[in-house]
């Protein structure tokens, strides 16, 4: 688009960039629909090799903003052949926007799949591979399948990575034109690429490539970071940033090790709050004072201890104490078959392979009086942040980015645009209910349930994690309500159980992400009843994961609603001390039904804003950390990313 069309566009609209932006998105949106109507006639052979084209033109150097229109265009055609589905405008907008590096905000239900094959076919055309980014393997693997046939059609080829695949299957999907996987899954073969390599200097990278090719070892997994496009934007930028992929390496236990953390959980036990211990929920850290020091010295110990320093002893007693209050069982972990798995906190999937750092994990173990397993040290590792800002275009979508825009802008430099909706959102909500008890809001849970399926309105409760939605299918169970419990702990199930929850009467519990990227299909008699129905049970840690819960009602024009229930004992309050739980307790007036004023809400609020500061804070202090660190490498001459040098 030419300097005097941006300069036209950015005057209607007032000279704001937003608006300016959306309004040249949706004129080219209208070329691009043109565009079509010339391409019904063409043979799938000519089609194909238009794309070859397209193709040669980008290879010659040709600017891919001046290829758009017609790259797009052909897409739209490929797309209505082989999947009979088409672009909307908006559709075209959002895949615009992406292509110019932003990230899209496209809410949910408007097609973020079939709108993020027009930048990946855009990208590919360079031959430097492009990367499609999804939170899970099932969703990688599905959206790889489903718009396979369009890339297949216009002589693109298309992989995917899931994480039991081998390191030569992994080669060839990464060599195709486009490749559909995890962040976690892309950032671990980076540093295991990283490691391949072995330990460079700065600005020795390509020669060290090179050295590599040229030596006959094991060779290379990735062949570059050229384009990343993340579906679920915010889920993985932001959520998953501050936890920083590790390679580790195996430190076998001794015996005193494992004697250590046995010893420490019992050792808890017998100490003191605030005379021996303190401990900061809000940090989720404790120390011991000098009190607590001195009991820890003069305790029993088990023999093979003496070989242990008093300092390790210390902190391994404070990390015992951390688990101890800190990690709740069904929130923040699970134990299946004798093994401590991680819980997400934000989407409540278990995380298989992953482990806490520095003991905290052999802690948790000790508690829960299953095997210890060994300590990990670190090979290589790097933050979320720092793996992206690897690529040289980077662009996401996501259904709740504009609230945390600023973060995005400031850390990715990418700006945030939200994209019109195709048809208009007409989703209603109810007052948020708040009452003293726990027990109190799930009665009073159930019997909206009740109400609700006498209407035949499928219902999804949204719960924070595998305990409280387990306690809530208990209730129902005694009413015999037929419901669906999803735990979020196999994708496929999951899947299929999201794609059925608009069904009539129908009543789903999930953890408050579970499902996220498949829709919620609502049946004509539904939409008549007034949609689908969903119920919040607590507020989450951060807004955007409850819009997200949400934003499952009321998809593409769909009628739907929603309505938050909140208690006194949720989990969002843990974060306070104790002794001011309970002096709000004594303080709340419920009535009969130990409901509370409608008042307490601005409460919720302003915990829930304290915690995402402080979750925004310790994002900007990690980022900080890793910038430190990586600028020390770069002083000292080594390679930032492995934490061991050859």
């Amino acid at each position: 688009m030419s300097i005097a069309s941006h300069s036209y566009h950015w005057m209607k609209t007032g000279f704001r960039p937003a608006k300016s932006r959306l309004s040249r998105w949706n004129a080219t949106s209208g070329q691009i629909m043109k565009r079509c109507e010339s391409l019904k006639k063409m043979t799938d052979d000519k089609l194909e090799r238009y794309s070859l084209e397209l193709r040669w033109r980008a290879k010659s150097g040709e600017p891919l903003r001046k290829i758009l229109p017609e790259a797009y265009a052909l897409v739209r055609e490929s797309a209505w052949r082989t999947l009979k589905m088409e672009h909307f405008p908006v559709q075209l907008m959002g895949g615009i926007a992406l292509f110019e590096g932003g990230i899209a905000e496209m809410q949910t239900g408007e097609g973020k799949t079939l709108t993020a094959v027009l930048p990946a076919y855009l990208r590919a055309l360079m031959g430097k591979g492009c990367h499609v980014i999804t939170v899970n393997d099932y969703l990688a693997k599905r959206d790889s399948e489903i718009m396979g046939p369009v890339f297949n059609k216009l002589g693109l080829s298309v992989g995917c990575i899931t994480s039991d695949m081998e390191d030569e299957d992994r080669r060839i999907a990464y060599g195709l034109d486009v490749t559909y996987g995890t962040a976690n899954e892309m950032g671990f073969d980076f540093l295991r690429d990283r490691i391949r390599i072995g330990a460079s200097a700065p600005g020795q990278l390509e020669q060290a490539i090179t050295n590599h090719k040229n030596s006959g070892k094991e060779p290379l997994v990735q062949r570059g970071n050229y384009f990343a496009l993340i579906d679920e934007a915010d889920s993985v930028l932001i959520d998953e940033a501050r936890t920083p992929l590790i390679i580790g390496l195996i430190q076998p236990n001794d015996a005193a090790s494992v004697n250590l953390f046995r010893w420490s959980n019992r050792a808890t036990h017998q100490l003191e709050s605030e005379e021996d211990y303190v401990y900061e929920p809000k940090k989720r850290s404790s120390y011991l004072t000098d009190s607590g020091c001195r009991k820890i010295l003069l305790m029993a110990k088990p023999s093979l201890l003496d070989s242990i320093d008093t300092e390790r002893i210390y902190k391994q007693v404070e990390q015992s104490l951390v688990a101890r209050f800190g990690f709740l069982k069904d929130r923040d972990y699970v134990v299946v078959d004798d093994e401590v798995v991680i819980v997400d906190e934000s989407t409540g999937r278990m995380m298989d392979g992953r482990k806490w750092q520095d003991g905290l994990h052999q802690s948790i173990e000790a508690q829960e009086h299953v095997p210890i397993t060994a300590a990990t040290g670190q090979a290589a590792r790097i933050t979320v942040q720092s793996f992206f800002q690897n690529y040289a275009h980077l662009a996401g979508m996501t259904g709740t980015a504009a609230m945390a825009e600023k973060e995005i802008r400031k850390t990715y430099k990418v700006s945030v645009t939200s994209i019109p909706t195709h048809r208009p959102c007409i989703r209603e909500g109810s007052k948020a209910r708040v009452f003293k008890t726990m027990q109190a809001k799930r009665m009073a849970v159930v019997e909206e349930i009740e109400r609700l399926r006498l209407k035949r309105c499928p219902i999804l409760v949204g719960t924070p994690s595998v305990e409280a939605s387990e306690a809530l299918g208990d209730l129902l169970a005694m009413k015999a309500i037929p419901h669906q419990i999803l735990n979020a702990k196999y994708h496929e199930q999951e899947a299929e159980i999201v794609r059925k929850a608009g069904e009539p009467a129908r009543v789903t519990i999930a953890t408050n992400m579970a499902g996220r990227g498949t829709d919620i299909l609502l049946k004509d008699d539904v939409r008549e009843n007034g949609g689908l129905h969903v119920i919040a049970t607590e507020m989450h840690t951060s807004a955007r994961i409850d819009r997200q819960l949400i934003g499952r009602s009321a998809r593409q024009g769909d009628p739907g609603h929603y309505q938050f229930f909140l208690s006194l004992e949720d989990e969002l309050l843990r974060c306070l001390e104790m002794s001011q739980i309970e002096k709000l307790a004594k303080s709340a007036k419920a009535d009969k039904n130990g409901e509370l004023p409608a008042g307490w809400l601005s409460f919720f609020k302003n915990t829930q804003d304290f915690l995402e500061k402080l979750h925004r804070k310790q994002r900007r202090d990690m980022l900080k950390q890793e910038k430190n660190r990586i600028e020390m490498f770069h002083k000292m001459g080594l390679d930032p990313y492995l934490e061991w040098t050859e």
